[in-house]
């Protein structure tokens, strides 16, 4: 399976999961507003097409993207803030109206805003998959190079249930993904007079399980608190909003991505030709590796 490089981006990390609710898109934009701060050039594309969320987060919600032409082909410019650039379906069409597109019109529009949106050179692209293993993941999974993904989920079995399906998809049998590990969102409350109080309304366990389960790692536990829920209801910036919990946690999920990755040599070379039985893993053309 030929898959290509978005031009100027080195690293594509899609965070998914298995069902909504899990808080997958809070996660998504506070690794990519935390990995800006750490001083990567990083993008975040909003690939809930059905339910764009991240116009919301940033406090975008009245931003239109600006379109221009480059010979025949129309090209989008994103929306910058906190560091990131930003591009969500809910910038171009009208957020008070349903998007009912079958699959093959959904997955054309997030390719259009994969490949003709001028991101410059960019470390990390971040993409806020739906919930699910639908279309949308399997279009892009199949059409691009992607390094990382990461699972949210919540400590409870249902949620877990879900999660499982959602990690399978990376699987070296389905789609061959590296996956990063599982991060386990709303892992307890914690009231905010008395911070040091742990109550684990959802259950316990249930994203290390998962983690074990797929051999990969539990990368970090995000506890709920208001301030979480207040920064992505008003746009504010949650890393910047004192939490030392909140964010201690996005940073270890940061540094845990940039770890791993940035020792890996990316090769721009192309594979397509490239027997994946025969190959030794050397590329013909340079001196970096192919990964199969």
């Amino acid at each position: 399976m030929h898959r290509k490089r978005i031009k100027g981006v080195k690293h594509i990390v899609v965070v998914a999961s298995g069902k909504g609710g899990v808080g997958k898109s809070t996660v998504a934009a506070n690794l990519a507003i935390m990995l800006a701060k750490k001083g990567y050039k990083t993008a975040l594309v909003d690939a809930d097409i059905y339910g764009p969320s991240m116009p919301i987060i940033f406090g975008l919600s009245e931003a239109k993207i600006s379109v221009y032409m480059r010979g025949e082909q129309e090209f989008m410019l994103p929306v910058e803030k906190y560091g990131v650039k930003l591009i969500s379906l809910g910038m171009l069409a009208d957020p008070k109206q349903a998007v009912i597109w079958r699959g093959p019109l959904a997955a054309n529009a997030l390719n259009m805003m994969f490949t003709n949106t001028e991101w410059g050179d960019i470390d990390y692209m971040i993409v806020d998959f739906p919930p699910g293993t639908g279309d949308i993941q399997i279009s892009t999974l199949q059409q691009y190079k992607i390094s990382a993904a990461i699972i949210v989920t919540t400590p409870q079995i249902i949620a877990v249930s879900d999660a499982r399906k959602g990690a399978d998809m990376f699987t070296p049998g389905k789609m061959n993904i590296p996956l990063l590990g599982v991060v386990e969102n709303m892992s307890w409350f914690t009231p905010q007079n008395h911070p040091d109080e742990k109550y684990f309304i959802f259950g316990q366990g249930g994203g290390d399980a998962l983690a074990r389960e797929f051999n990969t790692e539990f990368l970090v536990q995000i506890p709920l608190v208001k301030d979480v829920c207040a920064s992505s209801e008003t746009g504010t910036n949650l890393i910047e909003a004192g939490n030392a919990i909140i964010t201690a946690a996005f940073e270890k999920l940061a540094e845990r991505v940039y770890l791993q990755l940035d020792e890996e040599e990316i090769c721009d070379c192309d594979e397509e030709d490239c027997d994946e039985e025969d190959c030794d893993g050397n590329c013909a053309e340079c001196s970096h590796k192919h990964k199969h």
